[in-house]
């Protein structure tokens, strides 16, 4: 068995937000020798592990070979987003530093009277958002419209597109777009 038996069973359990004393009562296992294999203080025999991991439940195959270490960054504050906008327009893309993005998650911000440029966009996938404060005007090939706070769209980006806020108020909102862009 792997040397880290305890800290993968304590990170997994932790992981179900499941109690050492719960995961002890379910599988039928004291407390005390559960809180000395997640210690690796003790090895459980096979039978003992499947026993513990039948009461998460995940087979001991997933259990060794499931990957409880994230590799890339998780959390972001606010000045670790990377502000890919050009202009006056502000986008905050959440995640730039992730070579294997399959999304672009943004926060936007459109001072008042900004626009993403008089020629209308174009590109593969999709894109959806909702607005958070102010209004923005959407125009997506023929049809236009002004959307306020708690309103969202949703259309595909291969139809030509801008965004422009003709209110008086900067508008903020979140979107998505995939594939990911790449900046």
């Amino acid at each position: 068995m792997s040397d880290d038996v305890g800290g993968r069973l304590r990170a997994l359990r932790t992981l179900r937000g499941i109690s050492q004393r719960e995961l002890a009562k379910r599988c039928g296992v004291t407390h005390s020798s559960l809180s000395l294999i997640e210690q690796g203080k003790v090895s459980p025999s096979v039978s003992s592990l499947k026993k513990i991991l039948d009461a998460i439940p995940i087979s001991v195959g997933d259990f060794f070979t499931m990957d409880l270490q994230s590799r890339n960054q998780v959390f972001y504050a606010a000045d670790e987003l990377a502000d890919i906008g050009s202009g006056d327009v502000i986008y905050k893309l959440v995640g730039a530093n992730r070579a294997s993005r399959a999304l672009s998650f943004m926060i936007e911000t459109y001072p008042a009277g900004s626009d993403t440029g008089r020629e209308m966009i174009a590109h593969q996938g999709e894109e959806a958002g909702v607005i958070l404060e102010g209004e923005i005007e959407i125009t997506i090939g023929a049809e236009s419209r002004v959307l306020g706070p708690g309103e969202a769209y949703y259309f595909d980006t291969n139809v030509p597109h801008r965004f422009r806020n003709p209110g008086r108020t900067a508008c903020r909102l979140v979107s998505c777009c995939t594939p990911a862009k790449t900046f």
